[in-house]
């Protein structure tokens, strides 16, 4: 299985190769010339392949978390040491979230043309390099300006997991696989916030930026020995002929459409939009809990660092569960109804972060299980945005679709970032969980708005 490559057909391939220009090699790959017709050998490739596509993005997308949310371990220290108000800290995030919710959207148009292989390992080396010159300055602008340049190559993660998942999974079984692959995202955080915490405290702060960029260089040349594009650019038929599923095109379209027809039918579609401000409020809180916990937990709690960035670790590795139920529930018990599931967990999570905001300090331990407990009904809805903006989209456009509510998602944590920082300088924690209760309820109404009819309603249409 290994003497299998990918195909570099010309066929068809004049456009791509006219956007990409001198770097031919990252355009998607064309069917191959010669494919697989055994029955017994499809199975056989098709297996291998979609365990190994799995294991390759997922671990090349929890490790574009050890680039990106070892600020927050290090925030604490980086405060104590530069005297730098909350604010301002919150403005350095806020610079990542704009550019990286302006380049998931950019990247996921790219996205939808390129080659996963490279597009993703690229963006990782670079975000890797950004972090290095990170560990390295003080200045507030210089720190600005580089997490903003880091916010642009983290968003060329996501773009290449979207066109995978929607390639090598049919869309009946996407909601499970995807929330498989979902729980990169709480991985690779926890995983971080107890390095980076160890780091920051035995190292100083700088070292949770320094170890992540090396961790993340190795990763990006697994990524490129792993990695390949579509199942049809290894010989192999279309994973709906595979799985014997129906075939997807983008919300009973008939047809494909090309690139830019489909990020044109993607701005004209209601419920992408709904959907898309929706994620707005998931993310609000979802990075308000991630960013803002260890400084709340030392401030408020009197953690110590270690043991405030331990309690985050567990809302990352908690909503590991949180992610994976939501998908398998909305396919097995919701029949792809995504949007039901996510107005149940965001009413939950409303309730959930007025009970952390109220435990007494000197109670560790139900801190730690209140903030796990926002975790796991955070990660649902922010899995299932993704999966029913690729069910929406379509194979054609999923990457457009994703990038498009995945902008709207870094729109809320921008607001997220410098505006719970303003929000806990003038009017204190209350302020800000009373800002996260508010955005919950938010999200929740408009996930009513995307109510979709079951998937084998939409079959029959």
């Amino acid at each position: 299985m290994e003497m299998i490559s990918e195909s570099t057909s010309p066929a068809g391939a004049p456009a791509l190769n006219s956007f990409f220009g001198r770097f031919s090699f990252l355009q998607a790959q064309e069917p191959a010339a010669q494919t697989l017709t055994d029955s017994a050998e499809i199975q056989k490739v098709y297996r291998y392949w979609r365990v190994r596509t799995m294991v390759g993005m997922f671990v090349g997308y929890a490790i574009f978390y050890f680039c990106r949310k070892n600020l927050s371990a290090a925030t604490p220290a980086l405060i104590a040491e530069l005297g730098y108000s909350k604010t301002q800290i919150g403005t350095i995030w806020s610079c990542l979230y704009l550019t990286y919710g302006v380049s998931k959207m950019v990247n996921g148009v790219i996205g939808d043309r390129a080659n996963p292989r490279y597009f993703m390992a690229i963006g990782l080396f670079f975000s890797a390099i950004i972090n290095l010159c990170f560990g390295m300055s003080s200045s507030l602008v210089v720190l600005g300006v580089l997490w903003a340049l880091n916010g642009w190559f983290q968003g060329m993660g996501w773009p290449p997991c979207a066109r995978l998942l929607t390639y090598w999974y049919s869309q009946s079984e996407r909601g499970t696989y995807w929330g498989l692959w979902n729980t990169a995202h709480q991985i690779g955080g926890g995983l971080i916030l107890v390095l980076g915490g160890y780091l920051t405290e035995h190292w100083g702060w700088r070292w949770s930026f320094f170890v992540p960029a090396w961790i993340a260089i190795l990763v990006s040349v697994f990524l490129i020995e792993r990695l390949r594009d579509t199942p049809e650019s290894l010989g192999l038929p279309p994973v709906e002929n595979y799985r014997n599923d129906f075939s997807q095109l983008a919300s009973g379209d008939s047809k494909a459409r090309s690139h830019p027809a489909s990020f044109s039918w993607v701005l004209r579609n209601r419920k992408i939009w709904f959907l898309s401000l929706a994620n707005f409020f998931v993310y609000l809180v979802r990075f308000g809990a991630m960013d803002w916990a260890p400084t709340f937990l030392v401030d408020v709690k009197h953690s110590s660092i270690g043991g405030a960035t331990l309690k985050a670790a567990g809302f990352e590795f908690v909503g590991i569960a949180g992610a994976l139920a939501a998908g398998w529930v909305s396919d097995r018990m919701f029949q792809g109804r995504r949007a039901w599931v996510n107005v149940v967990y965001m009413l939950l999570l409303s309730f959930v972060i007025l009970e952390f905001w109220m435990i007494p300090a000197g109670y560790p331990v139900l801190d730690a299980v209140a903030l796990s407990a926002v975790g796991f009904l955070v990660y649902g809805p922010q899995m299932l945005v993704g999966v029913a903006a690729a069910d929406l989209g379509g194979k054609e456009a999923a990457a457009s679709a994703t990038g498009f509510t995945g902008l709207f998602g870094y729109l809320g944590s921008i607001v997220s970032g410098i505006g719970t920082g303003w929000i806990v300088d003038h009017w204190g924690w209350s302020g800000g969980f009373i800002f996260f209760f508010v955005s919950a309820l938010m999200g929740a109404g408009l996930f009513v708005l995307t109510r979709e009819d079951p998937i084998s309603s939409r079959v029959s249409a």
